[in-house]
């Protein structure tokens, strides 16, 4: 019986056109993250499912996957309990890991340490459109650093890795978990309501204040701690870096001093920033970020054309130090893979280069022709992409197919006389909308620009491999001096071919 094929519930399969554009994005973001000093950690997919259920990761830890312990009888009494079962889950995302990360390696690294991770984390949710039960995610994190050094380092590099894979139209949203708290305390939130009364806030640009309003009486808020929550954050919102000082030593008087300096001293870094790149921002006093380890600052960067964040980080200065007794002061910026892939072009070319070999060259020679276009390979090689691909069925209609796969030229290699025969590289790009019919025939709309693309760009001298009967022309660039009375193909005889001692090339 034929098995079902598709990805497991919530999974997907991503073909190479998808994986190009993740790499590119990811080879980008990280790129610029290691110029601010970030280096790259791994950390287990697998954590201990007591750190993953501690009560930090908020609505994540309801999204556990759960594994099973080993050993488990093929039956289970009757009322046995799921966690008595597990001892293991997957992470649900990348903070959680690098808490027990620090605790376990911190003798070993700088102090400020600057941790970059990107990898697949997991959660358990009801699948839908975007949304998955295995993603990406990309972290830097500065663990160490109790200033707001850290804050504006987090947001420029993370600007900075956004504005290098052209995500445009961005904006900023800042506010701090303590500004929140005073806000609570001034319109009279009982301390115990505080957490779900900042969840309600934290969906304000979802479901407008008509919806927080009727969510907060829900709570059991009275109208005129509603109506004070309501007029408090209206005052704040949006003020601009010269008022926010004042404005937020006004409206909430308990609100500590060094809460009102940090958030002052990031907004002016902000603005300093504005000055060299285009950056927007703006303060948001509603802005909760709903996981429940943030201490401080916390903050997100939107884009217009999605309705979440495309990015998002803040403040915790009590996980890392957790399971070394003290507490350590940890800023992060968490950046949303999955949601910025969506929003930028997939059709990247690939610059790959096809090698396209006649079903009778011998397997050797194929793979000389390839060897010698792709040049030095390994860490210092900075050779063209080269894959090697067999001729099979129309020629046009295969030249139209590896176009579009994204290869952007081929080299075609055939037999000719007991010799194997390379030709000049031709570009793919340049293939109009004709007709290809072959080597020699091209007809239909745009037929001259499919014409030149199968000349030769120049005409080239051959080349002996020694110890091979393979005779190859090495690309060209120049299409302009190839003329109608170049030839198709290079023709040379075997006995051209057979290496001598000291020959390497002959005209």
């Amino acid at each position: 019986m034929k098995m079902d094929n598709s990805p497991a519930r919530g999974m997907r399969d991503l073909l190479p056109a998808d994986v190009a554009v993740r790499d590119h994005v990811l080879e980008s973001i990280t790129a610029v993250y290691r110029q601010f000093g970030y280096q790259r950690i791994e950390t287990p997919a697998l954590e201990d499912i007591g750190r993953l259920s501690s009560g930090q990761g908020g609505d994540n830890e309801k999204l556990i996957f759960m594994v099973l312990r080993r050993g488990l009888p093929a039956e289970l009494e009757a009322g046995a309990r799921v966690r008595d079962l597990v001892d293991l889950g997957l992470r649900y995302d990348l903070t959680v890991p690098l808490s027990r990360f620090y605790g376990n390696n911190h003798a070993w690294l700088p102090m400020p340490f600057r941790s970059l991770q990107t990898g697949p984390v997991w959660r358990a949710e009801r699948p839908q459109r975007s949304r998955y039960r295995q993603f990406t995610q990309c972290d830097i994190d500065m663990i160490g650093e109790p200033s707001v050094l850290a804050e504006a380092e987090l947001i420029e590099a993370t600007s900075c890795a956004l504005a290098a894979i052209g995500l445009k139209g961005t904006t900023i949203r800042l506010s701090d978990r303590r500004i929140l708290s005073a806000l609570a305390e001034q319109a009279g939130v009982p301390d115990e309501a505080r957490d779900a009364v900042f969840i309600t806030l934290d969906k304000l640009d979802k479901i407008g204040w008509d919806g927080v309003r009727a969510e907060l009486a829900d709570q059991g808020l009275t109208a005129e701690q509603i109506s004070a929550v309501e007029s408090l954050i209206d005052t704040l919102t949006g003020l601009p870096a010269s008022r926010l000082p004042d404005t937020l030593a006004a409206s909430l008087p308990e609100l500590p001093a060094d809460v009102i300096t940090d958030l002052a001293a990031t907004t002016a870094s902000l603005d300093a920033l504005g000055v060299e790149q285009p950056v927007t921002w703006e303060f948001d006093p509603a802005l909760v970020r709903g996981l429940g380890y943030y201490t401080g600052q916390v903050f997100e960067i939107m884009h217009p054309d999605m309705s979440g964040s495309v990015a998002g980080g803040g403040r915790y200065d009590k996980l890392i130090g957790r399971s070394l007794g003290d507490d350590v002061p940890a800023c992060g910026f968490s950046i949303g893979f999955e949601r910025i892939v969506d929003l930028l072009e997939r059709h990247l070319g690939r610059d790959a280069l096809a090698v396209l070999v006649e079903p009778d060259v011998p397997v050797t020679d194929a793979l000389a022709v390839a060897r010698r276009l792709r040049g030095p390979v390994g860490a210092a090689g900075q050779g063209p992409v080269v894959e090697i691909v067999r001729r099979s069925g129309k020629f046009g209609t295969q030249l139209k197919r590896l176009a579009s796969a994204g290869y952007t030229g081929f080299v075609h290699v055939h037999m000719e006389d007991g010799a194997t025969v390379a030709g000049a590289e031709r570009p793919l790009s340049s293939l109009g909308p004709g007709r290809l019919t072959g080597p020699g025939g091209l007809t239909g709309p745009g037929g001259s620009q499919a014409r030149a693309a199968h000349r030769p760009r120049a005409a080239c001298r051959s080349t002996v491999v020694p110890g091979s009967s393979l005779v190859s022309c090495p690309p060209a660039t120049d299409i302009s001096r190839v003329t109608s009375a170049s030839p198709l193909w290079f023709r040379m005889s075997s006995w051209m071919a057979k290496p001598r001692e000291g020959a390497t090339s002959r005209k």
